[in-house]
């Protein structure tokens, strides 16, 4: 049976406690007020900045939480961790390597877990500089500093990293939300969930902070006997969202539960799948696709865009001469130059165009991964290991003066 403590069954509750529109506006102000929360907003499901805003500043950091909170979403989404000494960090990765400068401050060491580092050894770390130079010095943030952030209108997701690798971890944050003045104002105001993939680390956390409101991420939507099992200690789920039925969707709402959808970056794709009827999507990108919800021009100005994609063509992904490829196409009246341009994943793998490469109104420009010899329509990056996913990728595309003129995925 679902806990009553939480109470999150009808769609009035689940509109106030995510600040999602289910039923009347009307309906919704009396809910809200009668519970304490924050009125939602009139429209759309409610948007959640991954990592931040991790496709516009250093994941994970204060600077994505500014831009993610500066975009108007309901909930930044960050990942919590335990350092060696036991202080909960904002991180994602089990180890340094991709994001921080630990070669350089700790050679030797970028393979070692990240929870091996004590929480003064994690203050050492540049955890901006990898993304661009302007976030040089960004540190890797304490989970207080989220809570700093947030406000009553941008609210935090909470994700328990590994909790295999930080034992105790549930304690810890339940602690922190409980104690913590800041964090203890947001659990009121419900603009505060707790999320996680580990099924047991959810249980854990359920049973010391049955207030707060809780996620089971998942990459597919199970069948109802498993969803009813985890409508017993949780809210909502939060599913991969390629692929995603509306039968899936009907299913979990059957369930009790607010659906939930990760990660969605292109404008396109976040329609669609707030066409199916999900409650929440979680994008890299809320700035741009917060624009798109409210009905925005969310590139008004751009002159070039991301045509497509070519991610797992026949033959060797980085043969010299084909592979794969990505298409740049002027979509403006007048020749552009895309000399420096670049292409950015969600890893942070980059593709950039070369020098004296002017596109006529309505050419395109195939950008490749792999070697070969540069063309009027082709420019090779040289790289010898693909950087597009085969089951599907999202770019953004950024001028040499760091300007971001579109947002792709495939």
């Amino acid at each position: 049976m679902p806990r009553v403590a939480r109470s999150i069954r009808s769609a009035a509750a689940v509109a106030v406690g995510l600040s999602l529109l289910a039923v009347p506006a009307e309906t919704l102000a009396e809910t809200a007020e009668d519970r304490g929360a924050p009125e939602p907003p009139s429209t759309g499901p409610i948007l959640v900045g991954h990592r931040g805003a991790g496709g516009t500043a250093p994941e994970n950091t204060v600077a994505a939480f500014l831009d993610g909170r500066a975009s108007g979403a309901d909930f930044i989404e960050i990942d919590v961790q335990l350092s060696a000494d036991g202080v909960p960090f904002l991180f994602h990765d089990d180890t340094p390597a991709r994001t921080t400068d630990v070669e350089d401050v700790f050679p030797g060491r970028a393979s070692d877990p990240i929870t091996s580092f004590t929480w003064a050894e994690l203050q050492q770390l540049d955890a901006g500089s990898y993304f661009d130079r302007r976030f040089v010095g960004e540190r890797i943030p304490h989970l207080d500093d989220a809570a700093a952030v947030a406000t009553s209108a941008t609210g935090v997701y909470i994700e328990i990293k590994s909790p295999w690798n930080s034992p105790g971890i549930e304690e810890v944050v339940a602690g922190e939300l409980r104690t913590d003045p800041a964090w203890r104002k947001l659990v009121e105001a419900r603009k505060v969930q707790v999320i996680g993939f580990d099924e047991a680390s959810n249980r854990r956390f359920a049973a010391l902070a049955p207030h707060v409101m809780l996620q089971q991420l998942t990459w597919m939507i199970p069948g109802p006997e498993t969803l009813a099992e985890w409508a017993a200690y949780v809210d909502s789920v939060g599913a991969y969202y390629r692929g995603l039925t509306a039968e899936e969707v009907a299913r979990v709402k059957d369930a009790g539960l607010v659906m939930s959808v990760y990660t969605v970056n292109s404008p396109e794709d976040v329609q669609a799948v707030a066409d199916l009827g999900v409650d929440a999507v979680t994008t890299d990108f809320p700035i741009q696709n917060g624009r798109h919800l409210r009905g925005l021009p969310v590139f008004a100005e751009a002159t070039v865009e991301i045509g497509g994609a070519v991610n797992d063509p026949a033959g060797d992904d980085v043969g010299r001469g084909a592979g794969e490829y990505v298409t740049l196409r002027n979509v403006s009246g007048s020749a552009v130059d895309v000399s420096g341009y670049f292409l950015r994943d969600v890893t942070n793998s980059i593709l950039r165009v070369g020098e004296g490469y002017v596109l006529q109104p309505g050419a395109e420009l195939r950008v490749h991964t792999g070697p070969g010899t540069d063309s009027p329509t082709s420019y090779f990056n040289g790289l010898s290991t693909p950087m597009l996913t085969d089951t599907g990728t999202s770019l953004g595309l950024w001028t040499p003066d760091l300007r971001l003129v579109d947002v792709f995925a495939n």
